[in-house]
């Protein structure tokens, strides 16, 4: 009797423990991001078996250097995500920002003025694209079309021709790089993008405006019942990601230290794609900025791979995102209809 007691507890806490284990990754909320936690962590694991020097600390810093615009560019998705919207528009906004500042950097100007002028710039473009989706009712997939057209316009209306920066502060930021214990180096954009990142964390989940953007990704209706401010921020989340896409062009500058006309096409797409796989649902509601963060961080990890690999073409870093983003998609619906 004693024995078949201790082995019936025995079984209990192993239930127990599973059921810990298990309930989390089966949850709409957490589900998704761990699982792409997950999935770096292997993608690592593999590739350090596989490459030498591939899961080194330096090259997970090296992802940060080189990803560090895209991540600002998820943050600003995110939030518009957690809405139940889209912003088709920051990758044209990215090029008109590096546009900007390399012609006013090249006529002259000094980058404290060239800086906040982009940010204000593509913030209003953001403002124009809230009020629009409010006031009007356009969808935000035809608003945001709108936006981007009208960006990608007024980059060839500066010039159709690549524009190099020389000015001293950007050449800085593109090559200065800050030392961390070890021999390790990272850039001045990836630490900003971090910073970003915290802030973003901060206003979402310590802030009355956070808890409306998932209140009004729950339930618009539940929200105005609520009597949360709707319309306010419906329109703010779009200036926030304006915001982001001017400061990650301003980093994309940084990085390439020029301005062309046809930069970012298609970085809309890998934003949207970083933000799901991070286990952003697209419906909105359920998400988090560090999500996007590992999504971003999964999308660079394929491009290291197949750069380590040498024998792929970079067209594969599309094709294997695509099946990620289908996965994690199907997932999403298997986790909510659970969920209901």
């Amino acid at each position: 009797m004693a024995a078949t007691t201790l082995a019936a507890r025995a079984g209990s806490r192993s239930r127990d423990v599973l059921d810990v284990v298990r309930r989390p990754l089966i949850s709409p909320k957490y589900g998704p991001v761990l699982i792409t936690a997950l999935l770096l962590v292997a993608m690592f694991v593999l590739g350090g078996l596989r490459y030498t020097g591939f899961a080194s600390a330096q090259v997970v810093l090296n992802l940060l250097v080189d990803n560090a615009y895209l991540i600002v560019l998820a943050v600003g998705m995110t939030f518009v995500i957690l809405t139940g919207g889209i912003d088709l528009s920051v990758g044209a906004v990215v090029a008109l920002s590096t546009m900007i500042a390399a012609a006013m950097l090249a006529g002259g100007w000094s980058p404290t003025v060239v800086v906040p002028l982009i940010l204000i710039l593509t913030s209003f473009l953001g403002l124009l694209v809230g009020l629009m989706i409010h006031v009007f009712g356009v969808q935000p997939f035809i608003a945001t079309l709108a936006a981007m057209f009208l960006a990608r316009g007024l980059c060839y209306v500066i010039s159709n021709r690549s524009i190099s920066i020389e000015d001293p502060f950007f050449v800085a930021m593109a090559q200065t790089p800050v030392p961390l214990p070890g021999d390790l180096t990272i850039s001045p954009s990836a630490i900003l993008a971090l910073v970003v990142v915290l802030i973003a964390f901060f206003v979402l989940h310590r802030t009355r405006f956070g808890r409306t953007v998932y209140a009004l990704g729950g339930s618009e209706s539940s929200a105005l019942l609520m009597g949360l401010p709707v319309a306010r921020t419906k329109v703010l989340v779009y200036v926030v990601s304006g915001f982001c896409s001017g400061l990650s062009g301003l980093l994309f500058s940084f990085y390439t230290l020029s301005g062309y006309s046809l930069t970012a096409i298609g970085t809309e797409l890998d934003a949207i794609a970083a933000v799901v796989i991070g286990g952003t649902l697209l419906t909105g509601g359920f998400g988090f900025v560090w999500g996007s963060v590992l999504g971003v961080l999964v999308l660079g990890t394929i491009q290291t791979t197949i750069t380590f690999e040498g024998t792929l073409s970079s067209w594969w870093t599309k094709i294997f995102i695509g099946g990620l983003l289908l996965v994690f998609i199907i997932l999403q619906r298997l986790l909510t209809a659970r969920r209901q």
